[in-house]
């Protein structure tokens, strides 16, 4: 697993990547209330806006970790967002990934130099 300087969580599923929020972040962000997920098969590069997330305290992007395609969203987040903060590193995954550069991963933390910089 690695984590983003943005609090995102990327997890190897065989050649895909699933992308999530950290607990961290679920926390800070308050009850999530709504979630705007992205069309599969959309091409996005790194650093793109992909998700979109409202919760009781304030509106936030998800940025695309890697260049890649949208293969598949996590289609229960529209019925329920309180998933996110429920369990984020699990249920409450965002999108899989298929990374055009799966080296693009070597660029991020691992859990510990994460757990580091939150503290």
């Amino acid at each position: 697993m690695k984590f983003t300087e943005e609090h995102e969580w990327l997890k190897h599923d065989g050649d895909l990547i699933i992308v999530g929020i950290t607990e961290h972040a679920a926390t800070q962000l308050g009850d999530i209330v709504f979630v705007e997920l992205p069309e599969t098969g959309t091409e996005v590069s790194k650093d793109d806006e992909v998700v979109v997330i409202e919760s009781v305290k304030a509106a936030s992007d998800i940025l695309a970790p890697l260049d890649g395609e949208i293969v598949e969203v996590n289609e229960a987040l529209a019925d329920e967002p309180a998933k996110v903060n429920d369990d984020p590193m699990e249920e409450g995954w965002f999108f899989k990934i298929k990374p055009s550069d799966p080296s693009q991963m070597d660029e991020y933390m691992d859990e510990a130099a994460y757990k580091a910089m939150v503290e």
